[in-house]
């Protein structure tokens, strides 16, 4: 029921359209008697190869994120346990929740600004990028209370800032546009060019087969390229696969005080 579930998530207008024009020009050809048995090779050379491409790099793209995603939360819980676990003293409160609110504080801000982009102004980065200032002042600080071994915690924070900015890279750069809409215009346009084959198999085998393959052309093909949308942009959180970034309350939750 799952995969059904899937599946029924990626058939929108655009397939039904698509569908209808396909057995409408099917019921035209037979109504003005044209056929032709176009070679169903072309589907696989102009059509399938350039979208499984297309959508293979966007996947790739996607667990790229998730592997970048990753890592940033790790260099967020070695800020969390510096200022919880090296200060001098015993009482470490106020740098425990100084750093925890830090920490969720920026995963909230990246979380908005992947949500909305691309972006064309920066008012979202200039946001996450004074609580990435934040957190080096508040390590200086620290550093002024005497606490130990601090250049692994700028590491962790240059980690960071890399690792939000190869996500931001896969944010604002997407398969290359040409490509794109080339695949998008073929995979929909197709199932109409296809018409006359689809007559032309009616004319050999009955009409019932015309329609049926002309419908099962238009649900594929459509159904591909809206694959291709949902796995374009992996922050939308639009398809079934997209990477996950609404974590503020799951992550805070992580950060045990002692």
């Amino acid at each position: 029921m799952k995969a059904l579930s899937h599946f029924i998530r990626i058939i929108d207008l655009q397939s039904v359209v698509v569908t209808v024009l396909s057995v409408a020009g099917t019921w035209l050809c037979f109504r003005f008697e044209v056929t032709a048995d176009i070679p169903t090779s072309l589907v696989g050379i102009a059509i399938v190869f350039p979208i499984v491409f297309s959508i293979s790099a966007a996947y790739k793209r996607r667990e790229q994120a998730l592997s970048h995603l990753a890592s940033l939360k790790a260099q967020l819980m070695n800020v969390y346990y510096t200022h919880r676990d090296w200060v001098p003293g015993d009482d470490t409160t106020e740098e425990t929740t100084r750093a925890r609110e830090l920490v969720t504080r920026f995963l909230g801000r990246i979380h908005d600004y992947f949500r909305d982009g691309p972006h064309e102004d920066d008012e979202g980065l200039r946001g996450i990028y004074e609580t990435i200032s934040d957190m080096s002042v508040s390590v200086e600080d620290l550093r002024a209370k005497g606490t130990p071994n601090l250049s692994r915690t700028a590491q962790s924070i240059r980690t960071l800032v890399r690792d939000f900015e190869r996500m931001r890279n896969i944010l604002e750069y997407r398969t290359p546009n040409s490509l794109r809409s080339y695949s998008s215009v073929f995979l929909n346009s197709f199932p109409v060019f296809f018409a006359p084959w689809f007559a032309y198999l009616g004319a050999e085998y009955g009409r019932w087969l015309s329609y049926f393959v002309a419908v099962f052309y238009s649900l594929v093909l459509v159904s591909l390229d809206n694959i291709q949308d949902d796995l374009e942009n992996p922050f939308d959180m639009v398809g079934t696969d997209d990477v996950n970034l609404d974590i503020v309350a799951e992550f805070d939750g992580t950060m045990i005080e002692l």
